[in-house]
């Protein structure tokens, strides 16, 4: 009799736990929620996170607070999210290429993020940008390449980001030049040099490049994704320039690992009802990016993909792992 009470009351408690997932997400979100940004306030991933806090506030009548916890590339951030309870009340955006890369580039990441984080939506997907000055005489990749190739080992060219290193160490391979590359700390630290023609050309992030494009500053040659961006298709990408590239950023939502599937439901849907929002799309395009959608597992399949193409990518970026 004791165990079939025991069984019995197991049963109990196992129903109950079946019926608390459905529930809370029928209530959520029933509290503030609280975005996560690994950049600081003002910066152009910064202003990607409060576009999207703004629309989720709307779509839920909630409360919702950015938390800046810029710092270590985004670790500081994603160390954050992963010890926070799994609610659904926590949620960060980020780069997931960043948080791949982050995995190979640190000596001891402070997060697995495959296993530690949970994949919710997509955001959008980008090209790395080689650029140089407007009045440089390069029309094309090509004929940046052939004059890079007269130069020899006198050429140079900056970087400041482990992508943009990867992404110039592809061109230097594929084309056998010899340009030396200059690490900055940030891109805007690069363009005296690169103004003043101390640099031939630069790899920049699509924010920073298109900025400047913008302003009249530089001219974009190539783009990194193996296909022509909507944003943007008039910029050229790598490979139709004959140097095959496939390297594309990409930025989506994440919640800790645990949070119950049907909160991650209910938060995928909201996040994809943002990203059909026309304005949503002319936001997104502005920053050189197109808006991308793909479900929790796909996010997670690729998030995997891309923590293992990584490992190759600090080999032919000579990336030196940090400590």
């Amino acid at each position: 009799m004791a165990f079939r009470a025991a069984h019995f009351v197991g049963a109990i408690f196992a129903v109950g736990l079946t019926a608390v997932a459905p529930a809370a997400a029928q209530q959520y979100p029933s509290q503030d929620i609280h975005v996560i940004c690994g950049a600081p306030a003002g910066s152009g991933a910064d202003l990607i996170v409060r576009y999207y806090a703004e629309k989720l506030r709307v779509a839920t009548g909630r409360v919702v607070l950015v938390e800046n916890k810029p710092g270590a590339q985004g670790n500081i951030a994603t160390e954050y999210l992963a010890r926070a309870k799994p609610d659904g009340y926590t949620i960060y955006l980020n780069g997931g290429s960043v948080l791949a890369a982050n995995m190979h580039v640190f000596k001891n990441p402070p997060v697995d993020v495959v296993k530690q984080l949970q994949v919710v939506a997509g955001i959008n997907k980008l090209a790395t940008m080689l650029s140089v000055r407007p009045d440089a005489p390069w029309k094309n990749l090509g004929e940046l390449t052939a004059f890079l190739k007269e130069k020899g080992d006198k050429a140079s060219y900056g970087i400041s980001n482990p992508v943009a290193q990867v992404a110039g160490a592809i061109y230097k391979e594929k084309t056998g030049i010899n340009a030396v590359q200059v690490a900055y700390k940030a891109a805007a630290e690069s363009f005296n040099d690169f103004k003043s023609g101390a640099i031939d050309y630069a790899v920049y992030d699509p924010i920073y490049a298109l900025a400047q494009q913008r302003e009249g500053r530089l001219r974009v040659l190539a783009i990194s994704t193996a296909q022509r961006t909507e944003s943007h298709p008039e910029l050229a990408t790598f490979t139709e320039q004959g140097v095959p590239m496939d390297l594309a950023g990409w930025w989506a939502v994440f919640v800790p690992t645990g949070t119950p599937r049907p909160v991650v439901d209910k938060l995928a849907s909201l996040f994809n009802d943002i990203q059909k929002l026309p304005e949503t799309n002319k936001f997104l395009n502005t920053y050189g990016s197109d808006a991308w959608i793909f479900t929790p597992e796909e996010g997670q399949a690729r998030l995997a993909k891309d923590v293992k193409d990584w490992a190759d990518y600090v080999k032919v970026g000579k990336i030196e792992p940090q400590g």
